[in-house]
C-alpha cells in the first residue's frame, strides 16, 4: 500500500509518513509527488478504526437493539446460562405517537420494528438475542448488550429539566 506525500527539494529534509520512516521503499512521481510503501504487518489496528455496525444490521434492526437493550436495563434481569446477558419480559406499548422508556420518550416511528418478526428473526440470527415476544421472553446476549448501535441518544429523548 502507498502513502501519497509531497515531495520536497534536494536542500530539505524529507517529511517521512510517521508509519514509514527514512528507509522505506520511496518511489518519485513528476510534479513533486511521492509514494512510500509502508511496511507489512498483520496488526492493522494502529492504521485503521474500528468498523461500525460490524453485523452489518440495517436501521430498523439497529433501532430496534437500541430499544431492547434500553428495557434490558431498565429491567435489570440477567439472564441465568450466560455472563452479561439479559431477560427482556415485557415491552413497551405505545401511547399515541410515543412511548416511555424509564425517563426517557420514543417516537412510535423508532420501534416499528418491535412489531416486524423479520426484525426479530434477523437479530436472532446475528446472535445478539434468543427467543421471542411470543415465547415469554427474550435473551438480549452478551453481545447484544454491548454492541454498539450509535443511536441510543437520537432515538431515546430526555429531558433536560
Amino acid at each position: 500500500m502507498g502513502v501519497l506525500c509531497p515531495g520536497r527539494s534536494a536542500n530539505a529534509s524529507p517529511q517521512w509518513p510517521a508509519a514509514a520512516g527514512p528507509h522505506a521503499p520511496r518511489l518519485d512521481l513528476r510534479g513533486g509527488l511521492s509514494i512510500y510503501w509502508l511496511p507489512e504487518t498483520t496488526d492493522r489496528s494502529d492504521v485503521m478504526a474500528p468498523k461500525k455496525n460490524p453485523l452489518g444490521l440495517n436501521a430498523l434492526q439497529l433501532k430496534t437493539l437500541t430499544l431492547l437493550q434500553e428495557v434490558a436495563r431498565l429491567e435489570n434481569r440477567p439472564a441465568e446460562g450466560e455472563e452479561g446477558a439479559f431477560l427482556v419480559t415485557r415491552l413497551p406499548h405505545a401511547h399515541g405517537n410515543h412511548f416511555h422508556l424509564g425517563d426517557a420518550v420514543v417516537s412510535s416511528a423508532d420501534a416499528t420494528g418491535l412489531s416486524n418478526p423479520a426484525v426479530w428473526k434477523a437479530l436472532e440470527r446475528k446472535g445478539v438475542i434468543a427467543g421471542s415476544p411470543q415465547s415469554g421472553g427474550v435473551r438480549l446476549t452478551a453481545a447484544g448488550m454491548g454492541y454498539d448501535t450509535g443511536l441510543r441518544d437520537s432515538i431515546l429523548h430526555r429531558s433536560d429539566h
